[in-house]
């Protein structure tokens, strides 16, 4: 992707997710996405009664695969601490930011702010959605327990400064897309996996139900420990996912089954309308939790246990 391309990405989700509001519960699942990607910051689980401003941020970062470049947090302040150590920090007040920076409030800043540096304690989170002229147009999670958008000047008043992430550092050349974890195959041929940062060979044969011995022998890997970024794995045909609830299933959730360990809504009921076998669902990851084996489900952000799924 490029540059603008991965702006659009950010931006993209922040607004599909416009109208979630805690009104009616809908700005659950992005609690949970929060949560659902370790190491969680400072430890915490955002509950769902906390402010969510900067939880909401960090969300769409996970969302977008973008971690690495837009720090993970909860509280602004710390927020803006992280910005600063990934050198992405944009003091300057009367900044004119691009779509997919992340700008930063101070309620109390004072009347004389355009001609003053606001460095006062942050309060509030956004993700620019545009510039025209000299006005901002912000998308917020949290603003009035819902999201929505704000318009304000380039160097208005409460502005506390940007984070401003290197977008450009993750950009390839030419917009090609990335490589994705995985590229289905044809029914009777064999999947390939591209390893990406952090994998090791048994999580990738996690993911697909099978060994790292299988995997290693088959694509004549004499060390498992020694995998990089970017290699293309083969998984054999006979190891593809089936049956085997695996990353990129699509599954149907049970009757009767409960929200998993590492949603914040563990052990309530899924909802009936959520479960059944006219619901279906693709798994983005498994984790195992207290030696049960969980599967996040895309579309509703939540972690179920793989016993409660059926593949179809």
């Amino acid at each position: 992707m490029t540059e603008q391309e991965l702006r659009n990405k950010v931006v993209s989700i922040a607004r599909g997710w416009i109208g979630r509001k805690e009104s009616d519960g809908s700005h659950r699942e992005i609690i949970d996405l929060y949560n659902s990607h370790k190491p969680l910051a400072r430890g915490y689980p955002v509950k769902y009664t906390d402010a969510w401003c900067s939880t909401f941020a960090s969300a769409v970062a996970i969302k977008a695969g973008l971690t690495d470049i837009i720090p993970t947090e909860c509280g602004c302040g710390k927020h803006i601490e992280l910005f600063k150590k990934l050198g992405s920090w944009e003091e300057n007040d009367a900044y004119v930011p691009k779509p997919a920076d992340y700008i930063f409030y101070d309620w109390q800043d004072g009347p004389n702010y355009a001609t003053t540096d606001n460095q006062g304690g942050a309060d509030h989170v956004g993700i620019v959605e545009k510039v025209v002229g000299q006005t901002i147009t912000v998308i917020e999670g949290n603003y009035s327990n819902a999201v929505k958008r704000r318009q304000l000047k380039v160097n208005g008043r409460y502005i506390r400064g940007y984070g401003v992430p290197k977008y450009s550092k993750k950009a390839t050349a030419g917009g090609s897309a990335p490589a994705a974890p995985s590229t289905p195959a044809a029914p009777s041929g064999e999947t390939v996996h591209t390893v990406q940062k952090g994998e090791t060979l048994s999580s990738i044969a996690k993911k697909y139900g099978t060994t790292y011995q299988k995997i290693a022998q088959y694509n004549g890997i004499a060390n498992p420990n020694l995998i990089r970024v970017g290699q293309k794995i083969k998984i054999p045909a006979a190891d593809r996912p089936g049956k085997v609830v695996a990353v990129g299933s699509r599954v149907t959730i049970k009757t009767g089954a409960v929200y998993g360990g590492l949603t914040v809504s563990r052990g309530a009921r899924v909802p009936d309308y959520v479960s059944g076998p006219n619901r279906r669902y693709t798994v983005k990851s498994i984790a195992t939790h207290k030696g049960a084996e969980e599967a996040l489900l895309e579309e509703i952000t939540s972690w179920i246990a793989t016993s409660y799924l059926t593949v179809v």
